[in-house]
């Protein structure tokens, strides 16, 4: 157990807490990134990118092993509509869906005929569109992906069409997008581009475009994957802590931990349970806030 260092920024953060210590349910990961809560079976699925693998923590027992591998170097996942596991297979360049019966459907693969970079993390929105980032990092080298060449000009933000499956650039002015979330209400994107260090935030149109993208926050560091929690505000994981923000965009204070955060999600039977994936481990606390109702929910 490691004792919880929850940092108070803003006083609405003050009635913010939960356990005093951070369980760590798992280590031995090389890079853990990507959690996502399974309801369904109670368990949740994470990945360890460099050594091709996701690995699986069982709610009910407390027992880890492993969930798939090789798993294509996949990075961020997600649950749609239906409860079914969304995948960014990085070392693959697409976006993969795993049917119920276990069959793999590939999503997004290509961008007017050329091989996406390494899609990293995806969210999917109540309409069924399914919204994903793509930077580069999956083919730099082979630590992370299969080293290649890149065929798009850029690292992008695309939306895949729910009914006609189009793959479509709605956000072209990034270094390198990485986690991604929705406000409650859907109208907002909130992006997070690592290499500049801050959060950006887009008006979601009807038609499924995005408009405006000013900065949200900065600050925290190298911003990697965020959450919403139903008040609204935003979890987002940088450096060797989870930052929270209101949704007016002020840091409202930090959870520390011991490793470099990549990603969180909240799950459990009543979404206040914390899993955060941080380099080598993940980690876990109860808190007194309740992550945002999910898509399928």
């Amino acid at each position: 157990m490691i004792p919880t260092e929850f940092e108070v920024l803003d006083e609405r953060f003050a009635t913010v807490g939960g356990d005093s210590w951070l369980e760590r349910l798992h280590t031995g990961s090389r890079w853990a990134e990507g959690p996502v809560y399974v309801p369904a079976g109670r368990y949740l699925a994470w990945s360890d990118i460099p050594n091709d693998r996701m690995l699986r923590w069982d709610e009910m027992s407390g027992a880890v092993g492993p969930f798939r591998q090789p798993a294509g170097y996949t990075n961020g996942n997600t649950l749609d509509r239906e409860g079914r596991l969304i995948s960014c297979r990085q070392g693959e360049r697409r976006v993969v869906r795993t049917e119920h019966d276990g069959s793999i459907t590939v999503l997004a693969e290509r961008w007017q005929g050329r091989r996406l970079n390494s899609p990293n993390d995806a969210v999917v929105r109540s309409d069924g569109s399914l919204w994903f980032t793509d930077p580069n990092y999956g083919i730099t080298s082979d630590y992370e992906g299969v080293r290649a060449e890149q065929e798009i000009d850029g690292c992008h933000v695309y939306r895949v069409d729910p009914v006609t499956g189009e793959v479509r650039i709605v956000a072209g002015d990034f270094e390198r997008p990485n986690g991604l979330a929705f406000s409650l209400d859907e109208t907002r994107l909130y992006v997070a581009d690592t290499r500049r260090g801050h959060l950006r935030v887009f008006d979601v149109r009807e038609d499924g475009t995005l408009a405006g993208g000013e900065v949200f926050a900065e600050g925290g560091g190298r911003y990697d994957g965020m959450r919403l929690d139903d008040q609204g505000r935003v979890w987002a994981a940088a450096g060797k802590a989870v930052h929270c923000y209101a949704p007016d965009g002020t840091a409202l204070g930090r959870l520390h931990v011991p490793e470099d955060v990549a990603n969180l999600v909240f799950g459990g039977l009543k979404r206040n349970r914390l899993f955060i994936a941080a380099t080598s481990s993940l980690y876990s606390l109860y808190v007194n806030v309740t992550g945002a109702r999910p898509v399928w929910a």
